[in-house]
Order: C-alpha cells, then sequence, then structure tokens
C-alpha cells in the first residue's frame, strides 16, 4: 500500500524546523533552506545595466545539495508551502525558492506567522497566500541598489587609497554622522561657568542650587562673578518663598521594535547589536525547554511596530490582575512613527506569557535568559498602569537670587513593579517639611568651577538610535553596520566609544567631495521613503533605480578622473626593526593587522600584532598573548615561544584553581563562567 504524500513545509533555519514539525505532526514534512538559495554573484557586479538593472541571480555556491534535496523533497510532496519569514527578506527567499522548485507565486504557496506557536502555525496553514511581489520587488531594489553603489565605488577605494576599502549606501551615511560627531569634539572649545549650592538643615540636610537673578535664568561666567554673587548672599537671609506640590505621572514604555531592543539590550545587558539579533533569532526559532521540547519563545525580531494583538492584550491583562492587582492593569496606547510600513507585525513580545523568565532560567543560555528576561519585562510593563510620584518643587529666596530645589517620593510602582528603563532615575528624593515664609539657615554656601562639555561619542546604542530617528537604514540593516566599520578599519571601539580613525575620515572626505548625495544623511532617508513606497505599490522598483543611476554613473566617472592616488601612513608602533634598526609601522593586509619593517622592500621583516592578556605565563613569568592559529583562530600563548610552548585554546585569567593551582579560563556556558585549564582537574566556577 503506497504511502500517502506529505504537504511540504520549507523554513529558513534548522531550528524553525524542528519547532514548526513539533507543531504540525506526521503528515507534514518541513525542512531548512539555510537562507538564501539565490542572490548575486560575489565575483562581479551581478546587474545587467544596459538591460533596465535586470538582476544576475544565481545559485548560491555550497547550496547545489540542498537545492536538490528541496527539489527531490517538493516532487514527492503532495503541496508545497513557503514559510520564511514574514518580511521583504523572508518574501525574496520564498520567490527565490518558488523560482527554484518550479511553484507558480500567483498560487497560495506562502504562509505567514509572527510567532512559532502551535495555534498560530495551525492558523496560517489554513489560510496560504500568493507571494507579495510588491514585498520581493521592495526587497530587490534595495539590494540592486546597495550592490549598484558598493560595488562600483569600493573598486574605485581599491585603486585609489588602498585594498580592501568599502563604501556603501548605509554604511557611508553612518560613518558620516561618526565623522561629523568627531570633528565637533576635536574643535569643541570649553567655556567656564560656576554653580553656586547652598546647604540647609532642617532636621535632615537638603541642598538648592542658584537659578535665578531678578527672576531671570543666571549664568556664572567666573570666579569673580561667583565670590562677588558669595559676598552678597552672606548679607542676605533665606526665605522659603515658593512651595509646588503636585503628582508626576510616569507612562510605561511602548513594547520592544528591533531598534529600541538593540539600543536597550546594548545600555543594560552590554550585548552589540549583532549578539542581539543572534540571540533574538534563537528565542523566536525555538528553544528547548524542559518538558515541552523545542518552543518559540518570542515575536518576530525585525519590525518597526510597537502595535499589540488583542490577544496579547488580554493575556496580559489576565496576568496582570491575578498576579498584581487591578489596580496595576493599564489602558495603554502606543502609535508608530511611521505608518503602513511593517505595520503587520506586532512589537516584539513574549509568545506565551505563561512562560515566565524565571521559570525557564534553567532550559536557556545565560545570554539568552538575559535577553527574554529583558522582553517579558518589557512587554508586561507596556501593559501595566502608569508610576505616580509627588513632586514638591521649592523656591528659596535671598534677595534677588532664587534657589531651587526638588523632592520626590513615589506613591505607587505601576509598571515599575516589573520594569525601569536604563535612563530612569525615580529613587525617591525626600525633602523636610517646609512652609512658605519659613527662615532657614544655610551650614554651607560654595561656588564649583566647571566647565561645557563637548558632545559624547556615539556608542553602538546611540548611533542606531540616531539612524532611526534619521530614517537611514532599516532595523535589520543595523546589527551589520558597525561590524563593518570595524573590519574596514574605519572605526575603533573606546570602551563602548565608536571613534572614527584617520582612514575613516580619509574616506569619508573622498565620498563628501565625489559622492555627496551617499553621505547626505537627507538623500539617504529619501532614498528609503522611495524604497518603502515600492512596497506600498506607489512606485515601480526599477524607476526608483533609474532615477537613481542616471546622477550617480556621471559621479563615479568624474571621481575616477579627479581622485588622485592616496597614500594612507602606516602607524609607527614604536619598536625597532631588530635585522636593520629602522622603525617597525603597523599595516593592514588581506588577512588582518601585521607589523613590518618601514625598510621594506629593502628589509622584509614582519610579524604577526599580539595583544597582552595581562596574565603571566604560569611556566615562565613572561606575558601570556592572545594570536591566532593558521585556520584563524584565537588562542592564548605565551610571548616566548618558541622557548616557551605554553597555550591556551580559552582565554586565562589571573585566578589560580583552588584544587590544583592551575591558570583558571574562561569557559562560558549555561551553568559554568569559569573552569581550570588542567585537562585532568574538574573544577568549574
Amino acid at each position: 500500500m503506497a504511502t500517502a504524500k506529505k504537504t511540504l513545509v520549507i523554513v529558513e533555519s534548522p531550528s524553525k524546523a524542528k519547532t514548526i514539525g513539533k507543531y504540525l505532526g506526521s503528515h507534514y514534512k518541513v525542512v531548512a533552506s539555510v537562507g538564501h538559495v539565490r542572490d548575486l554573484p560575489k565575483s562581479k557586479l551581478g546587474i545587467d545595466i544596459d538591460n533596465d538593472f535586470e538582476p544576475q541571480y544565481i545559485s548560491i555556491r555550497g547550496k547545489g545539495e540542498i537545492i536538490k534535496e528541496l527539489r527531490k523533497e517538493a516532487k514527492k510532496a503532495s503541496k508545497v508551502y513557503l514559510a520564511t519569514d514574514p518580511d521583504r527578506e523572508g518574501e525574496a527567499i520564498s520567490w527565490h525558492l518558488a523560482y527554484l522548485l518550479g511553484i507558480d507565486p500567483d498560487k497560495p504557496c506562502r504562509i505567514v506567522f509572527n510567532e512559532i506557536t502551535k495555534n498560530t502555525i495551525k492558523e496560517a496553514i489554513k489560510h496560504p497566500r500568493k507571494i507579495d511581489l510588491h514585498l520581493v520587488d521592495a526587497q530587490q531594489a534595495r539590494r540592486v541598489l546597495d550592490r549598484l553603489v558598493g560595488y562600483q565605488i569600493s573598486p574605485l577605494l581599491w585603486r585609489k587609497v588602498r585594498k580592501g576599502l568599502s563604501a556603501g549606501r548605509v554604511q557611508s551615511a553612518a560613518l558620516k554622522i561618526l565623522c561629523d560627531r568627531e570633528k565637533e569634539i576635536r574643535q569643541f572649545q570649553p567655556k567656564e561657568y560656576w554653580t553656586i549650592t547652598a546647604e540647609f538643615k532642617k532636621g535632615k540636610t537638603f541642598s538648592a542650587k542658584l537659578a535665578e537673578y531678578k527672576k531671570k535664568k543666571i549664568v556664572i561666567e567666573n570666579k569673580e562673578q561667583n565670590d562677588r554673587i558669595l559676598e552678597e548672599l552672606k548679607k542676605g537671609s533665606y526665605t522659603v518663598t515658593s512651595l509646588n506640590r503636585r503628582e508626576r505621572i510616569k507612562k510605561p514604555y511602548a513594547p520592544f521594535t528591533t531598534s529600541s531592543l538593540q539600543q536597550e539590550a546594548s545600555t543594560k545587558l552590554n550585548f552589540n547589536t549583532k549578539k542581539t539579533m543572534m540571540i533574538a533569532q534563537q528565542l523566536y526559532e525555538g528553544v528547548e525547554i524542559k518538558g515541552q521540547g523545542s518552543v518559540g519563545l518570542i515575536t518576530y525580531l525585525r519590525t518597526d511596530s510597537v502595535r499589540i494583538s488583542e490577544e496579547a492584550k488580554a493575556a496580559a491583562a489576565s496576568y496582570i490582575l491575578e498576579n498584581f492587582g487591578k489596580e496595576y492593569a493599564g489602558k495603554n496606547v502606543f502609535s508608530n512613527k511611521k505608518k503602513d510600513i511593517q505595520d503587520a507585525h506586532e512589537a516584539i513580545r513574549p509568545s506565551n506569557i505563561a512562560l515566565e523568565p524565571e521559570k525557564i532560567k534553567d532550559s536557556l543560555s545565560s545570554d539568552q535568559f538575559k535577553l527574554y528576561r529583558l522582553i517579558w519585562c518589557r512587554f508586561m510593563a507596556s501593559q501595566m498602569a502608569s508610576a505616580r510620584f509627588d513632586n514638591l518643587q521649592v523656591e528659596i529666596q535671598n534677595g534677588d537670587y532664587t534657589f531651587k530645589t526638588t523632592g520626590s517620593k513615589l506613591l505607587f510602582d505601576g509598571y515599575q513593579k516589573v520594569y525601569k528603563n536604563s535612563i530612569d532615575d525615580d529613587k525617591d528624593r525626600l525633602l523636610p517639611a517646609l512652609e512658605e515664609q519659613e527662615k532657614l539657615d544655610a551650614e554651607d554656601v560654595r561656588g564649583e568651577q566647571n566647565f561645557t562639555q563637548p558632545p559624547s561619542r556615539y556608542t553602538e546604542a546611540s548611533l542606531v538610535k540616531e539612524l532611526e530617528e534619521k530614517n537611514i537604514g532599516r532595523p535589520s540593516t543595523y546589527a551589520p553596520i558597525v561590524g563593518t566599520l570595524t573590519e574596514r578599519k574605519y572605526v575603533t571601539r573606546e570602551k563602548k566609544a565608536l571613534l572614527p580613525t584617520e582612514l575613516g575620515f580619509l574616506v569619508t572626505g573622498l565620498m563628501e567631495e565625489y559622492f555627496k548625495e551617499i553621505v547626505d544623511v537627507n538623500f539617504t532617508a529619501e532614498m528609503e521613503d522611495k524604497l518603502d513606497d515600492v512596497e506600498l505599490d506607489e512606485v515601480q522598483w526599477k524607476q526608483v533605480i533609474r532615477d537613481f543611476y542616471g546622477p550617480f554613473e556621471k559621479e563615479l566617472a568624474a571621481a575616477d578622473q579627479a581622485i588622485e592616488k592616496v597614500k594612507v601612513e602606516d602607524q609607527p608602533t614604536g619598536e625597532v626593526c631588530e635585522l636593520c634598526g629602522k622603525p617597525m609601522v603597523l599595516k593592514t593586509g588581506r588577512f588582518g593587522e601585521f607589523i613590518a619593517c618601514s625598510g621594506y622592500p629593502e628589509c622584509k621583516n614582519t610579524k604577526p600584532v599580539v595583544r597582552s592578556i595581562n596574565v603571566k605565563c604560569p611556566k615562565c613569568g613572561r606575558d601570556i598573548v592572545a594570536r591566532k592559529s593558521k585556520k584563524g583562530r584565537v588562542f592564548y600563548g605565551c610571548s616566548g615561544y618558541p622557548e616557551c610552548d605554553q597555550s591556551f585554546w580559552y582565554k586565562p585569567v589571573n585566578k589560580k584553581c583552588p584544587k590544583c593551582g592551575s591558570l583558571l579560563v574562561e569557559k562560558k556556558t549555561k551553568t559554568t563562567a569559569l573552569a581550570c585549564s588542567n585537562a585532568e582537574c574538574d573544577y568549574k566556577e
């Protein structure tokens, strides 16, 4: 007897396939394409400019076996559903799969879901639709536009500046933002100013700052002015002239969008955008939960929307009522900054509120737990009542001078019971009981010299915020940007700050001079809107490309003629070549940075860049340094090699094993932070 044909469901990732397969049962076969299967070729432009910018897609190298397997499974199946991610990129992957498998994109072959839960998947299977070609065209427009910019400006930079450089539509605009901020910092002239603070005691000590002179804001510019005011204040007395008590309401934050999640995870958890997106993808696709199998824990992670489904609102309301009481229930309305685009998605929220972070902590890695807890708490808070504070504003008069201070007391914690934003500072600041016209004695009045500060450098979180506010790129593009800028040596990291290098300034200068529109923030934002219009069927995607390419082609030709070969100065290392005595310099080659003699080509002395980790070798006492193996894997070895062959695959720390005395190494797993470097010792902590 012939076996009944199964319905084939194709998703992108094996973990997603596993989770969905569990929900659909034995009549379905769920397989993974493992990401894109067709794309533009890496080795050439891959766009036929003369044939109206027709993309020349090819099957991705290395995907032959997967495509063969997918075709085999599709032939055996009674029906094929394409269940890739519910966004432009996912729609394009489905379109390419349909092409390779001979599926008619106008037939109902596409299923979409915002979360991977049993009910959502079963419901999605009942309502297949045809492939949305507007979404596909929006993705094609972005891909072609980025390819035209990147693959035509980058070779120019290779010829004129240095091999390995690159430019990009969003990348170059982001780099200009970083360079502009650094110029502001370098040109900043600090200005002196003084602040005067008075300390009073009535039961408890409290302070107030000088704010006004004759009811106008006061600015104290120098020590002479400060000293004169202090002398005048000594002659007068202090009287409470105004007590203004009011209730301050603090509303909860909207649930996370991709951008706000990236920002908050950076500030609160110290995750970079790439790490945040990787872990969020794991939580979305499914994590093995004890007793439940693979479970999708959050809704789709790429979204610009703060909308929440009615079912999720009802589930949250029920949870809040049961766990906190009805006074904690909120009726908050959040609105999107942009209409239409991506509003098919909800905000990022837990798929099942009952899966409290602490309940499933043992099933998650440390980082998964931290991010899931952040998402869970933020969503719950968004559905809760506002926090309320009793605020007291006090004015204290001394002649024509007005001092001001504020006290506050939490009346009702509301949403703050579960969540505080990284910028919240809502500690109680209690003032003593004061009365109008009450006389106060100042225990101390002092002036303090200050200087205005330059604007702060961007961090990855603040750059993401700036890109979003300026409408540059989209949430899915933010994560790779900083990675690309650091890989190209355009930007370095100093703690969390992003600092443009001289190479970054050089490339931005060339882009500003010869490709003004590419680095112009307004032009880039307008282009984003045009690309969104493709998705909304308000403009044809090739028209957007035609309008852009005419002027761009002329700029490209002019730049090629005008730009002279630029010499990038090598960075001195402070070392001297042991072969010829000339200075050693830091160079960048195909495989990254290395140290070489400045006397090249006469002297060909080179050595790898090694970075000390401030840990001494347990064998010989010299520094342990980070090195790279021939395959590019980082390991840690003694700087005295080859005389000393001590090495570690995991990063050693300045701490010895209490059991055997060997160095401990960072070996992070779900349950371990440090472990003994001695293979025969089982010590962990």
